[in-house]
């Protein structure tokens, strides 16, 4: 698969010490494993001269307390949270000067963040997708940016996951449905 790097962006999703860390409260192994593949993509997209951007989902403290029926911190636990360590992007992940970075407090970076006309602005298309959770942040992510006429690529060996199969329900879905599946090794920008 062949990229213009001139209309593409790599999205790195959560990947935060939260979800990537052994001492994150949501840690998952598959999370920690995934930081050099995504290390590599990035290393491959910025030598092209293609955007990055990366998501952090951060949670203020009182952020859930008068939720109706959405509260991440009932379902979860309270995680991420606004001027902590676990919010901030694992280590192994550099973020450029120039690389974007998109505060987001649900699991699609699209709702009510900055990331759609920071795209539209740079006039990408196409968006090669990785991070974690496979199924939910990644899933969310992918799907919105569907709907949203980009052209989503989720990188298959560059999402991290709670159990093997939610990963793999969310690559058939997000296939099946909206985008593109690819290994690391298929992506290049030219």
């Amino acid at each position: 698969m062949r990229l213009d790097p001139d209309s593409t962006a790599v999205v790195v999703v959560d990947m935060q010490n939260g979800f990537a860390h052994p001492d994150g409260s949501l840690y998952a192994p598959a999370s920690e494993d995934v930081i050099d593949p995504i290390d590599d993509l990035l290393g491959r997209a910025r030598d092209a001269g293609a955007s990055v951007v990366f998501t952090r989902d951060v949670h203020p403290p009182e952020q859930f307390e008068d939720a109706h029926y959405y509260d991440e911190f009932d379902r979860w636990g309270e995680h991420v949270v606004e001027g902590s360590w676990e919010a901030e992007i694992v280590e192994g992940l550099h973020v450029a000067e120039d690389d974007h970075v998109v505060t987001k407090h649900t699991y699609d970076a699209f709702y009510r963040t900055d990331l759609e006309g920071h795209l539209d602005s740079h006039g990408v298309d196409d968006l090669v997708i990785c991070g974690t959770l496979a199924n939910v942040c990644v899933l969310h992510t992918a799907g919105s940016a569907g709907l949203r006429d980009y052209r989503p690529v989720l990188v298959e060996d560059a999402v991290g996951f709670i159990e093997e199969d939610h990963r793999e329900y969310a690559l058939d879905h997000a296939e099946w449905l909206f985008g593109e599946v690819e290994p690391l090794d298929a992506v290049a920008f030219d």
